[in-house]
């Protein structure tokens, strides 16, 4: 998951090193795990694309995603359900709904939960584009880890309480 530090435009920059898209991706896992507590450290990454790049604990359909936003500008970062089970997706909706002035308290105003396409579901923010650097990268990193680090506990018990319900 990691790459090389060589190979890493964030380790040699003070902050207003220039990035392709390409490598703001490719490099945000190592600007992202240093902010996660250890306990959520062991998160798996995959781009399946090349505008995004998503983060998960073993279900990859339900996982936390960087993404670039079209025509705006700026990057999606949140949470997106985006289980075959259109059941699943709108059960977690809710139940981060139901926590969404905890969630707003914690991390501000702009995250939204809400439905989507094909019955997935999402809770996000989009943040401002800015030129890619690696002082911008830092930023979305850090918002990603905030994001990860209060959802997360959400999630767990979310998903414990369905497999309560399905035993």
């Amino acid at each position: 998951m990691r790459s090389e530090s060589e190979d890493n435009p964030a380790d040699m920059s003070d902050g207003k090193t220039k990035l392709s898209q390409r490598d703001f991706l490719r490099t945000l896992p190592d600007a992202l795990l240093p902010r996660l507590p250890e306990p959520l450290q062991g998160i798996n990454v995959r781009q399946p694309w090349r505008y995004l790049i998503q983060f998960h604990y073993g279900e990859p359909w339900l996982h936390y995603e960087v993404s670039r936003t079209i025509p705006h500008g700026g990057y999606e970062v949140g949470f997106h359900c985006e289980s075959r089970d259109k059941d699943l997706n709108r059960y977690l909706l809710l139940g981060f709904r139901q926590h969404l002035f905890e969630i707003k308290d914690e991390l501000g105003d702009s995250i939204e939960a809400e439905m989507w396409d094909r019955g997935w579901t999402k809770i996000y923010e989009v943040i401002a584009d800015e030129m890619l650097t690696t002082a911008y990268q830092q930023y979305v990193a850090e918002r990603l880890a905030m994001i990860i680090i209060c959802l997360h506990p959400i999630y767990v018990e979310l998903r414990g309480q369905i497999a309560r319900l399905y035993r």
